[in-house]
Parts: C-alpha cells; structure tokens; sequence
C-alpha cells in the first residue's frame, strides 16, 4: 500500500495524483465513512486558498463527501486557521483545507482537521488511507435518497475576523500604528487587511491581487523584499508577510529587517511570562531553530523543549509537556491559548501587543536575541534513503561536527512535503558555516541528488 498523507497532509502537484479530481473525490468519501455514525448527518466544512487548482479540488471533495451521505459546508477562500475555527465554531465533524501553505501555484494540498479543530491524528490518516487504497469505498455508498447536500456559507470572514480581534488585548490599542501587510496573493487578502483595518491601523497592502496562478510568487512570507522596502518608505513601524494559507508570519521591522520566528517566540514568550501566562515557563520550538534561541531561554528563565520539524510535531509536544507557546523558525506559531493551530494574523496581533504592552521598536525587540551564522541548502534529490545508509554521507557530517565542535552544529534531514534534502549548519562565522554547508551538500548531491 502507498501512503498519501506527509507531515503536513496531501501534497503535490494539481491535476496529477495525488493531486488529481479522482483521489480527492476518495479522500471525500473516506471522511465521510470514518466520521458516520448511526442517526448522525456527517458535516464537512471545505475552504481554499487562491490557487487555480482549488476550483477543482473543492468540486472533487464535495462530490466525494456528499456520494457518501455527508453535507459539505463550502466557505470559498480562507486561511488554514480560520477552517480549523469555523470547523470547532460550527461544531462540524471535520473540516478539509485545499492548499500547498507557502509551495507555489501548481502544488496543492489537502489538509483536514477535526471536529476540535485539531489536525487528523496519524490513525485517522491510516485509516482514510487503507478505505482509498482497499478500493472498497464504491461499495459502501448510500442509496440515493441518503446522499448528502452542499451548502455555501457567506458570513465566514467577518466571524474569523472577529475572533482574531477578540486575541487582541483589549486595553491596547493600535490606532494610527502605521503597517504594511503582504498577503501573498493568498488566503488572507481580505481578512487580514479588514482584522488590522477594524483595530483602527493604518494600513498599506501589498500582494493582494490573487489572479489563481500568483499565490507566493516573489511575495509573502518567503519572499520579503518588496515588503522591507515598503516599511522603509512609508515610515511603517512594521511589515507583516503572510504565506499562501495563513498559518504563518514573517514579520519586518522599521528599519526593513526580517524577523525571524524565533525572535518572534522570543518576544513573545517575554511577554507572556511578564503577565504570568507562560505555563509551565515553557516554550516548544524544532530542531531547526537558531542557537541564539537557546541561549535566550537561558537568559530570560524559559525552559525550552525541540521537537521533530513539523508543526503537528510543535503541537503534539506543546500538549504533551503543557505548553501554550511553540513554533518554528519558519514563522509558524502556535499559541495555544488562542488557537488549536498555526495563526499567522494571531501571530501578528501578540507581536504588535508586544511593542505596545513595551514601547519599544520592533527591532530593539529582536535584539532580546542574536542569530547565531545559519547556511541553509535545499538539494532535490530523486530519493529518499535513510541517511544513515549513505557512508559517505555520514563521514562528511561527522568531519564537520568534529571540526565545529561546540560553535556549532549541523543538521541534515528530507522535506515532509517535496523530493528535498535540507542541510542546515550553524557555525561561529558566515564564512565558517557557508563552507561547511556547501561541503555536505556536495556530498548529498553526489549521493542522491
């Protein structure tokens, strides 16, 4: 049997499998079956983000969904974390997000959460897996009279843009607080503008004009170029890049820095602990996160706790250990007070009630952590052994560890979600680490690539 669900659900290119009508058309009526119980009407809310390829998609998953007796709740576009609430808030038995998160156009994606808007766990997946897989699931349908129907709810952005709002402390306020927000072209270009707007900022909008091919394309949060520039003209006193899907934040400073996620946790994390919110002094973030986080938690009295790269991984930790804050270098954060997920606008809101709960700029806020030197390489590979069966692999890895020795680290690991090798070394200099970056990834590139 082969396996559909990475670390971040379905993934791939649109209109070629996984991707494809016909296995959407599957993953509808294997939620369908799974959540059916006796005298209950199986209710699935499906949302988007602006990718061509979601028309499509959201077509199949309805078919599937309402094939097997289930109504499918379709909320058109709108960020990961607002499915997941709209999901909880309608008490619905599941709901499915059609996206590729911050992947560029011709991807596509298809994540589910669950009735508490919490993401499928791995039995789940097994499970809707093993229905597709058996080919069994033409013979479990209804008869006609006990198929499901489509609804369209239309109010779904104004209640997520209140709920977002309800996060903001309401003894703050951001009247006049110049920002400049990037959407990426993707689920957020209405809702967050309209969240900021509510909350009395001026704000200035970029990347806003999703066309169904321009989701990430040389914007958001992987991109910020055109953000850093456009906080320095405007005199903004931050920028915001969302991804395609919203779960994640890559916020810039005044003086047109990037941010990363882990001075985000920082910041965050300091002012939590200040109001006595911090449970447990606890912060979860990954092993990709700089070494400047660690030596921060030390300094300000946080323990801290790396998971596995993934945000269900951040997640799973977070409750396992009693944490309400975590993420990942990347921008995705999770507070857990808030939100059962990633909220890239949450994100934002406790950043900016940060600078307003301090006085202080961002950037002397990022300066409570310094990043140490960090080379990333991507390396397509063709596959993906484990890297412990690759000799040459392992011998370039522990010649540079022993050569770092405690200056530095290196960390070599696949993509969940594309055919990738990410090498990531940490050293004392740019120079040092960019040489022994290149130096592994030759090697991986040699093997595999």
């Amino acid at each position: 049997m082969g396996k559909l669900f990475g670390t971040d659900g379905i993934r791939g290119e649109a209109n070629r499998y996984p991707m494809d009508a016909h296995t959407a058309f599957s993953v509808g009526q294997a939620i369908s079956y799974l959540l059916k119980k006796p005298n209950h009407r199986v209710r699935v809310i499906i949302g988007k983000d602006t990718r061509i390829s979601g028309y499509m998609l959201e077509s199949s998953l309805e078919s599937g969904i309402s094939s097997m007796g289930g109504d499918p709740y379709l909320v058109g576009v709108l960020p990961t974390p607002g499915i997941a609430f709209i999901t909880q808030s309608m008490r619905a038995d599941a709901g499915v997000v059609i996206s590729a998160s911050h992947n560029p156009y011709q991807d596509n994606g298809i994540k589910i959460f669950s009735g508490n808007g919490f993401k499928l766990s791995d039995e789940q997946e097994e499970t809707i897996e093993k229905l597709i897989f058996d080919n069994t699931l033409s013979s479990m349908v209804p008869p006609p009279k006990d198929m499901g129907q489509a609804y369209r709810i239309e109010d779904v952005n104004g209640r997520y843009i209140v709920f977002l709002k309800n996060t903001f402390p309401r003894e703050l306020s951001v009247e006049g607080m110049k920002i400049v927000i990037d959407t990426a072209n993707g689920a957020t270009y209405r809702v967050a503008p309209e969240a900021f707007f509510e909350l009395g900022a001026k704000i200035d909008v970029i990347h806003n004009t999703p066309n169904g091919i321009n989701i990430n394309d040389n914007c958001g949060s992987q991109y910020t170029q055109n953000l850093r520039k456009r906080v320095v003209e405007t005199g903004a006193q931050i920028g915001l890049a969302f991804d395609g899907d919203g779960d994640r934040l890559i916020a810039v400073d005044e003086k047109g820095r990037e941010i990363s996620g882990d001075q985000v946790l920082t910041i965050c994390a300091k002012m939590l602990k200040d109001k006595g919110r911090l449970k447990n002094n606890l912060i979860v973030s990954t092993v990709m996160s700089n070494l400047g986080l660690t030596v921060a938690c030390k300094r300000y009295g946080f323990k801290h706790h790396a998971s596995k790269v993934g945000d269900r991984y951040v997640l799973e930790d977070m409750i396992r250990r009693g944490a309400v804050l975590g993420g990942e270098e990347s921008g995705h954060m999770i507070f857990l007070e808030h939100h059962t997920t990633g909220d890239g606008i949450i994100t934002a809101m406790q950043l900016i009630a940060a600078m307003m709960e301090t006085g202080k700029t961002l950037s002397e806020l990022a300066s409570m952590m310094e990043i140490y030197p960090q080379k990333l390489i991507n390396i397509t590979v063709r596959g993906k052994p484990e890297i412990s069966t690759l000799p040459q692999v392992m011998e370039v890895i522990k010649e540079v560890e022993r050569a770092l020795g405690d200056d530095g680290r290196v960390l070599v690991r696949y993509s969940g979600t594309q055919n990738m090798c990410r090498v990531m070394v940490e050293g004392p200099t740019d120079e040092i680490t960019e040489r022994y970056c290149k130096q592994i990834a030759e090697v991986i590139q040699g093997a595999i690539g």
